[in-house]
């Protein structure tokens, strides 16, 4: 699964390009958006949550998320709009990091206003793993698939961007099989998530 994916020929776009790029695959009539999350430690700077949550302050940083509910519904009002069906499948290592054990709690706001995400444990795919992770990819129908990018500190930094279509299909296809192995979001985030205690720092 994913075997090809590492000798994939990419370009690499920066950030204010990657969304370019991203948003003008999203509203050029593509008819699935599926989204792959494999890191377990990134910087969300500028959501007021997650500066909360750096901080070390748990219960302001779950008050603020809430902020995005408006932005939130809003997204997923466009991609339903667009005759697009988006999926998200997030992987969750275990013991689950701060920065995750975070994610999660804003994840959940996001399925609470339409958008479609499954959790996986990283348990149950470390057959697929034995070379390295699965990748961190946004697949736009057949058209174009990106590795997201991140630098050494866990900042967002662009992406990688693919269009041979014989690699979007295979990576498609993986994604397709692991999203079926995925856990319904609330029955994961109750048994796994809710029952966490506060996180002891950053992740």
């Amino acid at each position: 699964m994913f075997d090809s994916f590492p000798r994939g020929i990419s370009f690499r776009l920066d950030r204010p390009r990657y969304h370019e790029e991203y948003y003008q695959a999203l509203r050029g009539g593509i008819r699935h958006l599926n989204k792959l999350e494999r890191g377990q430690n990134f910087k969300e700077r500028g959501f007021a949550s997650w500066e909360a949550f750096a901080a070390g302050q748990w219960d302001k940083a779950l008050s603020l998320i809430e902020e995005r509910r408006d932005a939130y519904v809003q997204q997923v009002e466009e991609v339903d709009r667009l005759g697009v069906l988006q999926r998200r499948l997030r992987v969750v290592e275990f013991p689950v990091t701060p920065y995750v054990q975070w994610e999660l709690h804003v994840l959940r706001l996001r399925v609470e206003v339409g958008d479609r995400i499954r959790l996986l444990d990283a348990r149950t795919i470390a057959d697929i793993e034995d070379d390295r992770p699965v990748p961190e990819v946004v697949i736009l129908g057949n058209r174009v698939m990106f590795e997201v990018r991140y630098d050494d500190d866990g900042n967002a930094a662009g992406a990688n961007r693919f269009t041979d279509a014989a690699l979007i299909e295979e990576t498609s296809a993986g994604f397709d099989v692991l999203y079926e192995q995925g856990e319904e979001y609330g029955d994961f985030f109750d048994r796994e998530i809710a029952t966490l205690s506060e996180p002891s720092g950053a992740g």
